[in-house]
């Protein structure tokens, strides 16, 4: 699991024991993270770093695999957040109305390409867990 991410990554927003998620839906987003992980050519603390909540390195490489992991999940297209699909996956595992919440903090986020879009979102949703 050189390139885990996050166990759900943006689909569970938060770790594994405070959300309930599937068996499947962790293999499906431990597939994304290692496909986007080897794309992007990221570090294994780069992946370890982002996966601990720490933004402190913004190299290129880190926001394109924000990006690469988000389109793979459906949650961006072209650098735009898809709110509905947003909402439809994590809202039966969080909590529509929590949800809702942090997409009004977070979904307005634009970046100066569409990696850096998707690092800004990932960052937000990120630092709102504790409301999930």
């Amino acid at each position: 699991m050189k390139y885990l991410i996050v166990v759900v990554a943006f689909v569970a927003l938060a770790s594994a024991n405070v959300l309930k998620v599937t068996d499947e839906q962790k293999l499906a987003a431990i597939q994304r993270a290692k496909e986007c992980g080897q794309q992007e050519g990221i570090s294994r603390e780069q992946a370890l770093a982002l996966r601990a909540g720490n933004f402190e390195d913004t190299d290129p490489k880190v926001k394109c695999f924000a990006n690469c992991f988000l389109e793979k999940s459906g949650f961006v297209v072209d650098g735009n957040i898809k709110p509905d699909v947003v909402l439809a996956k994590l809202g039966p595992i969080a909590g529509e109305d929590k949800i809702k919440e942090i997409q009004g903090k977070c979904d307005s986020l634009k970046g100066a390409d569409k990696c850096d879009t998707s690092y800004q979102l990932y960052k937000c949703y990120s630092n709102n867990r504790a409301q999930i």
